[in-house]
């Protein structure tokens, strides 16, 4: 764009310094008016004074004021006579002449010495006319621009030179060049005057009204007076909406929550905006939004009261169960707390439980249906109000949904007892607790002989209050104990009674004595596995959070056992949209690549966390394929203590697979920084679950091999969930056969000694490995068999070396451990069996009292340190030993 510095006339004089000059040098420009083309008068300054030697004519402008120009343009037009035209004209006529300025802030200047001026140029013309020309009334004008850089004062003068020549200067335009207002991505750039030279002047951007800086906006006004390289932005401020480079208010019924939101949208559910340039949609009646909840979610109420309470009574321990509420508010954060209240016999005077009740998994904030109460009295009366609440309880006034259950804790039996012996049964008959908390439903009877109780014990069960126990050894002492279950739970153990049997030959002998149970818990070493006598139809049955399962499951299918191993991830894994993830840091990295936490967008759905394992860049199609196998694994396991698959992105790079998120990461990190911080009923329930996942592999007829505390992921609620399936193997249709490695690294301190001689694994070695986890569980992540090299564990486990019970253990886990670690493969307990001992465990806390001494052990060894080697003494005695190696 050009602006002209003089819009009046087309040169200005000074008349006082014409005057001067026609007395020194007495040669002139003359001013002449003449008509243009469009009969519009116009002066014209000329000299022809060609006849003449020494000429010396000078045109001055009056003073021109730069007005912040640092480089000004000069334009010209003349015409100029061929000197060969004129007769008789001496060799001094001239076809040029010369053009000058002088920069002065003084605007009133009277008279300029000729050397101050700056000469422009010297300036020809193109084309010139002669007398015929004249004749003919066709004068050539000639058209000439020059420019003057870097000026810095107010302003300067123009001055025109001529040495002899014959010309008319027709007009003079003095202008300047600026790039003109303009508004990009709502930044409004002002006119802005060109640099000098050829620099680019950096120009910022003002936000138009109701915008604010995104990124400072900037650009750059070149030379030529032209806009480049737009940088930065303006937004909308919030409750504004962009529309032709400027902002508008969003319209009633919609909202703009943030600057960064392009346009205004509608108003989510249950909420509304009456006014222009809402920000957020205000909730109706009875509706809440979360502070944390972002401004595009639908607004939300408190959830309903919890429904179907049931509860468990087990001794003094009494599971809580319940159903989710039938209205969740709109929401999907339901959590639930429990208040525990101590009543009188009639129920009228009730008062808070204290701090001797203990909850597992916690009282407050749970996100599963279930919570397990302990360290209740026995026979008393307890009121449970079940409370359930989301995002936005705290904001309602109302009260929240509860839900009230009264527990009553069970009695011992407390019997006349009768009892009948033979040499190989003995008959037993009792009478029920006198306030039983229900209708009995069943007795059960657990029997042991005296000197083997941690080894074995059998457990029988009978609605009669008689019962003939049958197959027993002749001559030999039998510890028998009785409870009694109801529809609320199981009672308490009374105390034991000891009985023997008649020695070979000897007849029946009938005896009647008193004997009184008490109300405490009998405290015993579980060493074996229980033998009970079962309904046949029990035993096609079982337990999955909670409920029967019939029989009847799905079996594993490998990926590699698909022609195209592409198609595995299509079957059994979800595609996600890339733009539906949001990457927000990096938690660790994997053998393929970096693990992040991130957000997924799920349609209809709060976003959710997940971990995002993602394929680092260069990889070959082998790396591709392996790294997809483990989510192909995964997305056929659907267990709540198996890791579970959300889906992958192989559609775009980088490939990745998205899993659920685990609050507090690998199994074994977390115990370590949370050292005896955690109840035994705790870590029994961490235990539960991950052999409950590893029964569901199993049954589904798969191989871990790779199972380790560290491959353990822990949530936020301490729910244990089995993950890493990188190594993993299916079993054959042959529930005996195993599967053989070609090789490889295998993890020697948690694998079974037939897979480390023979590269064998089935779920009997995983069975081996789950010992071992038990075992770093109980320990708080202690490395296990500690700094023994790996050729001194294979020597030692080959001898019959086992770990000790770590500090504290119960009797029952240690005994637990030794049966996983039997060197036998069929001698091994299976997943299930272990899940059952657990849970009885779980419903016996007083069976985990008693602790295992961590310096005695069934087969034991004495280390010592001999020749920088590690040699093993066996010392297959129950007596204390030394232990000679230093840990």
């Amino acid at each position: 764009m050009c602006v002209h510095l003089s819009m009046c006339v087309c040169v200005c004089v000074d008349r006082n310094v014409f005057l001067l000059m026609r007395e020194v040098f007495s040669i002139t420009w003359e001013e002449i008016s003449v008509m243009d083309e469009r009969n519009t008068p116009m002066r014209t300054y000329q000299v022809c004074n060609v006849m003449e030697a020494n000429q010396n004519n000078w045109l001055r402008t009056r003073h021109i004021s730069r007005e912040g120009a640092q480089r000004v343009y000069i334009e010209i037009k003349f015409t100029l006579r061929d000197c060969n035209s004129l007769p008789g004209v001496p060799g001094t006529c001239k076809e040029t002449f010369n053009m000058y300025y002088y920069e002065s802030n003084n605007a009133n200047l009277w008279f300029i010495k000729e050397s101050q001026y700056v000469k422009i140029d010297t300036i020809a013309a193109d084309e010139s006319f002669t007398q015929v020309d004249v004749g003919d009334r066709v004068m050539k004008l000639n058209t000439e621009v020059r420019d003057i850089s870097n000026l810095s004062k107010k302003g300067f003068y123009l001055a025109f030179q001529d040495l002899g020549a014959c010309i008319a200067l027709v007009s003079v335009r003095v202008f300047y060049k600026k790039c003109p207002l303009t508004v990009l991505n709502l930044a409004q750039f002002p006119d802005t005057i060109t640099g000098g030279d050829t620099a680019l002047v950096e120009v910022h951007g003002m936000c138009v009204n109701a915008s604010e800086e995104f990124e400072a906006p900037k650009m750059y006004c070149s030379a030529d007076g032209g806009w480049l390289v737009p940088i930065g932005r303006c937004v909308c401020k919030p409750g504004f909406e962009e529309n032709k480079d400027v902002c508008q208010p969003c319209r009633p019924g919609t909202y703009k929550a943030s600057a960064t939101d392009a346009y205004c949208t509608k108003c989510p559910p249950h909420s509304s905006s009456p006014q222009e340039q809402a920000v957020e949609c205000v909730c109706e009646k009875s509706f809440y939004r979360a502070e944390t909840d972002p401004r595009s979610m639908a607004c939300t109420r408190p959830p309903s009261a919890p429904e179907n309470p049931i509860s468990t009574v087990n001794e003094t321990c009494v599971t809580l169960e319940w159903s989710p509420p039938r209205d969740t508010g709109g929401r999907g954060d339901i959590t639930y707390s429990l208040h525990c209240r101590k009543c009188s016999g009639d129920g009228r005077k009730c008062t808070p439980c204290g701090s001797s009740v203990h909850f597992v998994p916690r009282q407050f904030g749970l996100s599963s249906a279930t919570v397990l109460v302990t360290d209740l009295q026995p026979d008393s009366n307890y009121s449970f109000t079940i409370e359930s609440q989301n995002g936005v309880s705290d904001l309602s006034p109302t009260p929240r949904g509860t839900v009230v259950i009264n527990v009553t804790t069970s009695q011992t039996v407390s019997v006349v007892l009768k009892e009948r012996r033979s040499k190989d049964s003995v008959t037993l008959a009792w009478q029920g607790p006198e306030r039983p908390n229900g209708a009995i439903v069943e007795y059960e009877v657990i029997y042991y002989e005296k000197n083997q109780r941690e080894q074995n014990y059998t457990v029988l069960k009978t609605r009669s209050n008689m019962m003939t126990v049958d197959g027993l050894k002749p001559g030999t002492t039998y510890v028998f104990r009785v409870r009694a279950r109801t529809d609320g739970g199981y009672g308490s153990y009374g105390g034991e009674i000891e009985l023997e049997t008649s020695h070979e030959g000897k007849g029946m002998n009938d005896k009647y004595l008193f004997f009184a149970y008490n109300n405490c818990a009998f405290l015993f070493r579980h060493c074996g596995y229980i033998k009970a006598k079962q309904d046949p139809d029990e035993e096609k049955m079982q337990f999955q959070h909670g409920r029967v399962k019939l029989p009847g499951s799905r079996t594993y299918i490998h990926p590699h056992t698909y022609e195209d191993p592409n198609q595995a991830v299509r079957d059994f894994a979800k595609e996600i949209d890339a733009s539906n993830i949001r990457i927000e840091r990096v938690i660790g990295a994997g053998e393929f690549g970096e693990v992040c936490s991130g957000r997924l967008r799920v349609q209809g759905k709060r976003e959710i966390y997940v971990a995002i394992k993602s394929l680092k860049a260069g990889y070959s199609d082998k790396q591709r394929r392996d790294f997809l196998s483990e989510a192909s694994i995964m997305g056929q396991f659907d267990h709540p203590n198996i890791i579970r698959l959300e889906g992958v992105v192989t559609r775009c790079k980088p490939v990745m697979i998205i899993t659920e998120f685990m609050e507090n990461g690998s199994l074994d990190t977390f115990l370590k920084k949370h050292d005896g911080q955690f109840t035994v009923i705790q870590l029994v329930g961490m235990l539960r679950g991950i052999a409950s996942g590893m029964k569901y592999l199993s049954d589904m007829s798969y191989v871990h091999r790779d199972l380790a505390a560290r491959n353990i992921l822990v949530n936020s609620n301490l729910v244990c969930k089995v993950s890493d399936f990188g190594l993993s193997r299916v079993l054959e249709d042959d529930p005996e056969a195993a599967y053989t490695t070609r090789g490889g690294k295998i993890p020697i301190r948690w694998t079974a000694p037939e897979a480390i001689a023979y590269r064998k694994f089935t779920s009997a070695s995983d069975v081996w490995s789950y010992g071992i986890v038990m075992w770093e569980v109980i320990s708080y992540g202690e490395r296990p068999y500690w700094e023994m090299s790996n050729q001194d564990v294979i020597k030692a486990i080959d001898e019959g070396y086992r770990l000790p019970a770590p500090m504290d253990c119960p009797v029952v886990l240690h005994q637990l451990m030794l049966d996983c670690w039997e060197k036998g493969r069929s001698d091994r307990p299976k997943f299930g069996q272990i899940v059952t001992i657990l849970d009885k465990l779980i419903r016996n806390p007083a069976s985990l009292r008693e602790l295992a001494n961590s310096s005695v052990w069934s087969v034991g060894y004495k280390l010592n340190a001999v020749n920088s080697t590690l040699s093993l003494t066996r010392a297959c005695s129950l007596e204390m030993i030394g232990l000679d190696y230093r840990i």
